[in-house]
């Protein structure tokens, strides 16, 4: 593909009309654009494009994005596979080459895009394949065009934030000191010059916002690259560095102050920014940044009081809280908040402002109840004031308990005083009580357990007597809902302190009010609900088993389906939870509801399906559904047909119209359905249309159909193997195989598969696959040779050997290659059995080299005799030590291969999950089973067996005596 003005027009014309709202028009030239993309030249006639000033923009912008989109799927997609290089060397060199350039000339909305791809390049090849790019962006610094320096610094920002979370390494150490030799001095120099530069432009409005907008970019770099360790640069030149925080944290530009509420303008991003800096420089580098502390306080402290309470200050607000407390931590520190006074005045000034709720909070509540649920009870308020200021108090508890007790306990009586006075007018005060008790008094929890320990601000069962319960109680469960949502909370919050006996007081009040109006409370309603029935007592029974549960069954059932109906809350993912939760805990019990909840489910999954918006909701309705399969048809299997009749149209029109989030699902679906009609006859009809459908490429190049698929198609072989073989699908089957055995990510899934093959099929009918099965895992061996892989092999050819013969495994192994089964003893069998870490694969392991020493004749023969006191060895190795950790992806893992761009990812459904089956259940221990193998061998071949163990070393030996005493057979 030549760079030619034609060959531009072209693409610009298909870049059209993928932004076409007519799907008969955008998708096929979407798939034109991807079956173009592997071509030479491609990315550099993209890039081409961008560049032309002519061009319209939203054409220029699209071709941006799919830039951007093409490196993400193609750039490393080789590196984890053993497929070709998509990617054209020299296209490589030039996208390299103008790339940089390109970015910083290129308006703001292409900017952002490239500078995208240059971190995504740069993730992979920066430093080690792509020095230059450091250089290339730092000598920009000297260019005086601060829109061309913030394009730079926002690419650093991108490429050095990984620096924030990785974990050690000597490869990561190394890049970070090739960035700090570059970057370092320029950056400091850069940020000393901008600063300047704030005082040569103060009456320049609109230069003044650009020149902070750079400040705030060199801020995020330099958290980047203190965020590891403290280098030797900054340390030296601290003084800098915290002089001009100093300044920021104080200065205040009257031109850049910004009339809206709640968008945070230049100052605020700049502030919060260096809070978060001094906070890491506090918490990691303690001795270095003692000098400066004090002084950090006192900004910080002031900068506080004068802040106001609205929402645009949210972040600013919420990182100065978190540098108090992290100087609150350090007991060297202690004396700066021991004086009572100081105390009494960081809860008045500081922390009681910041927990009430604000009419901003109200308007969340209101507008966006999702976003207020993120905040309040899924974690999502790291950066809110409210959390930030309980913070603080909980940090300065830990050295001054008594007088924070006593000025919150003061604090607290005097809210709910107020509260009692004026209910209606002054429920506000009550929130602010429970909130403060909710956030304050967890001293330990999870969230799949809720707070378990607790701080002795309150007795937690009595507040929640005296206070939570007559919230609950109260008629109208839409009265006050904050107040309501509140009070659900204390209750799914303190769950495991309240006890069963205030919990089963709750429990029909959290019911009552799954009809409200408010989502907020319904949601939070469902959600205590659920939580409650996960809950274990001592001995691990459900604390709400399905007796306790009975008498609410029905009020609760009907209650969740008919929030489902409520404006706003038909996909609420907390809602079909709770539904999920409730089947699985009554079980049987929940059949009467069934006749209500699968039309109900059924018509919820159809409408879903049209547009698949909500992947948690999404999730659980198939959990659901799963669910209701497995509960009904256990009481009566041929109920299934029932579920096919109702289901087969919804699961058709998914794969029909390819909508790849809900396909995993689908997949599994089928699967549960075909595994419950396992023993009911032949597959139905049905099913086998769609088999062929599964064997098609496309579906193979999504990552999360792989693990679902290869299920299904392992259910139709348990099921329909003399089927398969006369559809003549044998050879699909075996394309499917090849496909997995090629993959670092999904080998295993290759190896499941075919042993499925092996438990289903004859010798006879899998001979003719064999040999090219055979041929294809010693080529992938050759290639790329992983621990996951080759515990793989081990366990395929143990099985192998278990279901076929040791003899036919030497003969196809040899027949590939002479004396080849001696190699692959000597250097996979021997030396990397004891790697294999699941138990029914080591079982497994166990009897097929049994098998290999006591049944295989060639391995008494002179070429390979030499081996089999070593096998043995290993054998009882295996049996003897723990399993070594594998180095890299753990058997079962589905990574992806490469960052192939968004993939819907495989969804384990756990109500779906298929029974683990022991191939070997006729064995119980494997140990007994070489016992008895070696008895039974020594007596057949009088004399042979003394011979062969002769060179085991004198502890092994001892070990196969002590197998054979517990099995009560002789040895020889």
């Amino acid at each position: 593909m030549e760079v030619t003005d034609a060959n531009l027009q072209l693409l610009a014309g298909y870049l059209q009309q993928t932004l076409s709202a007519d799907p008969n028009v955008r998708r096929p030239a979407e798939k034109l654009l991807e079956g173009t993309e592997l071509q030479q030249n491609y990315p550099v006639l993209l890039l081409n494009l961008i560049d032309k000033a002519q061009m319209d923009m939203t054409i220029r912008v699209a071709g941006a994005i799919a830039f951007k989109n093409y490196v993400k799927r193609n750039w490393a997609a080789h590196e984890d596979s053993n497929e070709p290089d998509r990617i054209h060397e020299s296209d490589r060199n030039t996208i390299k080459t103008l790339i940089v350039t390109l970015m910083l000339h290129s308006p703001l909305a292409l900017q952002k895009q490239l500078s995208d791809a240059v971190s995504i390049i740069g993730k992979h090849d920066f430093p080690k394949k792509w020095p230059q790019l450091i250089d290339e962006m730092v000598e920009r610094f000297a260019s005086g065009d601060f829109n061309v320096i913030n394009g730079v610094l926002q690419t650093a920002h991108s490429l050095f934030k990984r620096y924030r979370y990785e974990f050690k390494s000597q490869d990561l150490w190394e890049e970070i000191k090739f960035v700090l030799d570059r970057m370092a001095k320029p950056l400091t120099d850069l940020l000393q010059a901008t600063m300047q530069l704030t005082k040569v432009h103060e009456n320049n409005p609109e230069a003044l916002k650009v020149i902070y907008g750079s400040l705030v970019l060199v801020n995020k770099v330099f958290f980047s690259l203190n965020s590891q360790d403290l280098p030797e640069f900054f340390e030296d030149n601290m003084n800098t560095w915290m002089g001009a925080f100093l300044q920021q944290l104080a200065v205040d530009v009257q031109a850049l102050r910004t009339d809206d509420d709640e968008d945070a303008g230049v100052l605020e991003h700049l502030r919060t920014q260096v809070c978060e800096n001094i906070c890491l420089y506090a918490r990691k580098y303690d001795e270095e940044f003692k000098p400066f502390m004090e002084q950090f306080v006192t900004a910080v402290w002031e900068l506080l009081v004068k802040t106001s309470l609205q929402t645009k200050y949210d972040a600013l607000v919420s990182h100065a809280l978190q540098f108090l407390s992290v100087v609150a931590e350090r007991p060297h520190y202690k004396n700066i908040f021991e004086n009572p006074e100081i105390l009494a005045r960081i809860c008045d000034k500081v922390v009681i402002p910041n927990l009430d709720i604000r009419p901003s909070d109200e308007e969340i509540f209101e507008d966006s109840p999702e976003e207020y649920i993120r905040r309040d009870i899924e974690g999502s308020d790291i950066d809110t004031r409210r959390r930030a200021a309980c913070d603080l108090v909980k940090t300065l508890s830990v050295n001054f308990e008594q007088k924070i007790f006593g000025i919150f306990g003061q604090y607290l009586e005097i809210l709910l005083a107020k509260y009692k006075e004026n209910p209606a007018a002054n429920w506000r005060s009550k929130d602010t009580a429970i909130y403060l008790v909710t956030s304050w008094a967890s001293r330990g929890g999870t969230q799949k357990h809720g707070i378990t320990q607790t701080s002795a601000l309150v007795p937690l069962p009595e507040f929640c007597a005296q206070q939570i319960i007559p919230e609950l109680e109260r008629p109208n469960v839409n009265e006050i809902p904050v107040l309501k949502a509140a009070a659900i909370k204390y209750v799914m919050v303190f769950r495991n302190v309240l006890g069963p006996q205030i919990l089963a007081t709750c429990m029909p009040h959290l019911i009552r009010h799954l009809p409200a109006e408010s989502i907020v409370v319904h949601s939070y309603a469902a959600c205590s609900v659920e939580k409650i029935l996960t809950m274990r007592d001592a001995s691990n029974a459900t604390v709400f088993g399905p007796q306790v549960l009975a008498p609410h069954a029905n009020q609760l059932v009907s209650g969740l389906f008919a929030t489902l109906a409520l404006p706003g809350s038909a996909e609420n993912e907390y809602v079909m939870k709770a539904i999920m939760r409730s089947f699985h805990v009554l079980q049987s019990a929940s059949m009467p509801f069934m006749g209500l909840a699968l039309p109900r489910l059924t018509e919820i999954l159809t409408l879903v399906s049209k547009n698949p918006s909500r992947p948690h909701f999404n999730h659980y309705l198939f959990e659901t559904l799963a669910l209701s399969i497995k509960i009904v048809c256990q009481a009566d299997a041929s109920a299934v047909s029932s579920f096919e009749e109702v289901l087969f149209p919804v699961f058709q029109g998914i794969l029909q119209q390819d909508i790849i989030e809900f396909m995993p699902y689908v997949f599994q679906m089928l699967s549960v359905l075909l595994e419950v009609r396992e023993g009911t006859g032949p597959i139905p009809e049905p099913y086998w249309a769609l088999f062929p459908c599964l064997l098609a490429p496309a579906l193979w190049d999504r990552s999360g159909n792989v693990k679902p698929l290869i299920r299904l198609i392992c259910a139709f072989i348990k099921q329909g193997s003399a089927q398969i073989l006369a559809l003549g699908k044998i050879n699909g089957v075996f394309g499917v195989f090849q496909k997995m055995i090629a993959s670092k990510a999904n080998d295993h899934e290759g190896f499941y598969l075919m042993q499925t093959m092996l438990s289903y099929y004859s010798p006879t009918e899998l001979e003719g696959c064999m040999r090219q099965v055979f041929q294809l895992i010693f080529q992938r061996l050759s290639l790329s040779k992983t621990a996951k892989y080759i515990t793989g092999i081990i366990v395929f050819f143990s099985f192998y050997v278990i279901k076929f013969s040791g003899g036919q495994l030497v003969q196809l192994v040899d027949e590939l290659q002479s004396g080849m089964f001696g190699m692959l003893l000597e250097r996979i069998f021997i030396t990397e059995m004891s790697k294999v870490i699941k138990e029914l694969d080591r079982k497994v392991v166990a009897v097929g080299v049994t098998k290999l020493l006591t049944e295989t004749p060639e391995m008494f023969q002179p070429q390979y005799a030499a081996y089999w006191p070593r096998l043995l060895q290993a054998l009882i190795d295996l049996f003897e030590r723990p399993p070594e950790k594998l180095a890299g992806i753990e058997v079962g893992e589905t990574a992806e291969d490469g960052d192939g761009g968004y993939q819907v990812a495989f969804a384990q459904l756990t109500h779906a999950q298929p029974k683990v089956q022991d191939p070997l259940a006729d064995i119980p221990d494997a140990r007994q089973y070489l016992a008895s193998a070696i008895s039974k061998f020594s007596q057949a071949r009088v004399g042979e067996l003394p011979t062969l163990i002769a060179p085991l070393e004198q502890e092994y030996k001892q070990m196969l005596q002590k197998y054979c005493d517990q099995a009560g057979v002789p040895v020889a």
